[in-house]
């Protein structure tokens, strides 16, 4: 299925596609980590390889649309080593850094989409039904059908440019480590054409639930998980506990798990609009000071997820958030397709009423311009009861926040492709911290990881090439190519 989905892109999985700009084609040769081609499932896919690039002619910068510029590109270390003028008379691309998702759950992909699943469909679209459906599910989980759902997402993810993906994968008495290994054999098989960081994560409760009622077997399997050299970050929920204390247990533990096995820390948390429940956030601000995170786990990062509780925040709560967080590298990941499918339900009296509707999602581009927060926007889920809308494609997130939070202009639209690219990056710990101001402004020294928009423009006079950043983001298309440590990994036609 995901070589299909690649195929209706003009991607041929057996030889490298050479037409566009770069030279001859490269003959496919299967990953020495891929397994043989026997079957036609996915978790077989032979990949793309990927093809060294030396340089990158006519190129059009965001900082300066009209002028093309070449880019010359090393192999070892990957970067960008010059920039200069253009003489090529092929039509001009733009280049962008690369896409990023801070936050999508590896396991649970496209379960919508897989005959296993096919009788498990929610009863209705409430975030219970999706909690026990979802439930239903990763008890039918194997290691083949969790590598076939990998690869699709990754493939489809690729595709659309992405270069880093923070992927959860979660540990507990259901799944046990089947997940975490399934994790760890995608992050092998994808790694010369994304770099897939993965978070152990605890979806259900790790201090109540279980046969014992104290949820330790689900503790002993995250803690196990972490342990791993292939996991890079500990995660948690601490709103499913069966009580609030429990739930500040759960981000306590959370912590010093990140700290013990020196791991990034991630948590989907405050995941409501009950104005009468006290945030979970004060707790996990409170904790990381108590825990001296900066000194003890240097250059490891704390995201937190959804957060939707804060959008119910009045000016003087979001001034606390802000001093709070202060000196602490902390980001909040906005995840509008989940959050706007689950949060702000009217009951069914009062639908059709005239009254205020919250959205329930995150005002990312405020936070970072009123108050100077760390912000980046995730996809989440695709393709399951959680998320069954929407796909892989950051860019999706991305024109999707054009209208969720009305912000049309240019410099919205830079902004927004941030959230998507190198804030995103920033968050999950693969950026310099802080990021330069201007994100998106290619230098010397850069990492060679890139998405060229408009790759089959050149020779179709009828096909809309994208130069500027806010073409891109309001609507990107699906003519781009991601070139990845300075090799071109696919083109999408």
């Amino acid at each position: 299925m995901a070589a299909e989905f690649l195929a209706t892109h003009g991607i041929d999985l057996q030889a490298e596609m050479s037409k566009v700009q770069f030279g001859t084609a490269i003959p496919h040769s299967p990953d020495h980590d891929s397994p043989s081609p026997t079957t036609d499932d996915s978790s077989t896919l032979p990949l793309p390889v990927p093809v060294p690039l030396t340089t990158l002619p006519s190129i059009l910068l965001p900082s300066s649309p009209t002028t093309p510029y070449t880019l010359t590109l090393s192999a070892s270390p990957s970067v960008i080593t010059s920039i200069h003028p253009s003489t090529s008379p092929l039509p001009p691309l733009l280049a962008l850094p690369s896409l990023c998702h801070p936050h999508i759950h590896l396991d649970k992909a496209h379960l919508n989409s897989h005959p296993t699943f096919a009788d498990l469909q929610p009863p209705s679209s409430s975030f219970a039904s999706a909690l026990t459906t979802t439930a239903r599910a990763k008890a039918l989980f194997t290691p083949a059908d969790l590598l076939t759902r990998g690869n699709w997402l990754l493939a489809e993810s690729v595709a659309a440019g992405v270069s880093h993906v923070r992927a959860f994968v979660e540990a507990d008495s259901t799944v046990g480590l089947t997940c975490v290994h399934a994790g760890v054999r995608l992050q092998r098989l994808w790694r010369a054409r994304c770099t897939v960081q993965l978070c152990v994560f605890a979806q259900d409760p790790v201090f109540s639930g279980g046969a014992a009622g104290d949820g330790l077997e689900n503790r002993a399997l995250v803690e196990e998980a972490a342990g791993l050299d292939a996991v890079a970050a500990v995660g948690s929920t601490p709103y499913v506990e069966a009580d609030a204390e429990r739930a500040r247990r759960n981000v306590r533990w959370a912590v010093r798990l990140a700290l013990r096995s020196r791991k990034h820390l991630d948590f989907h948390l405050d995941y409501n609009l009950d104005a009468g429940r006290e945030p979970l956030v004060w707790c996990v601000l409170q904790t990381l000071r108590q825990e001296d995170w900066v000194r003890r786990n240097p250059g490891r990062t704390v995201c937190l997820g959804h957060c939707t509780r804060l959008t119910l925040f009045g000016r003087e709560d979001w001034t606390r958030l802000r001093d709070a967080v202060a000196g602490l590298p902390v980001y909040f990941i906005g995840l509008p397709t989940s959050d706007l499918f689950m949060m702000g339900r009217p009951t069914e009296e009062e639908e059709g009423q005239r009254r205020d509707r919250v959205r329930g999602t995150l005002p990312v581009p405020w936070m970072v311009r009123a108050l100077g927060l760390h912000t980046a926007l995730g996809v989440n889920n695709v393709g399951n009861a959680f998320t069954p809308w929407g796909g892989a494609d950051p860019l999706g997130l991305a024109a999707l926040g054009v209208g969720l939070y009305q912000a049309g202009t240019a410099a919205d639209a830079e902004l927004l492709y941030e959230c998507v690219s190198t804030r995103a990056r920033e968050a999950i710990g693969f950026a310099p911290t802080p990021a330069p101001a201007q994100q998106l402004l290619l230098r010397e020294g850069d990492a060679a990881d890139l998405v060229l928009y408009g790759t089959e423009g050149r020779g179709a006079p009828l096909r809309r090439r994208r130069t500027t950043v806010r073409e891109v983001v309001c609507d990107a298309g699906p003519c781009r190519t991601l070139v990845k440590g300075g090799c071109r990994v696919v083109g999408l036609r």
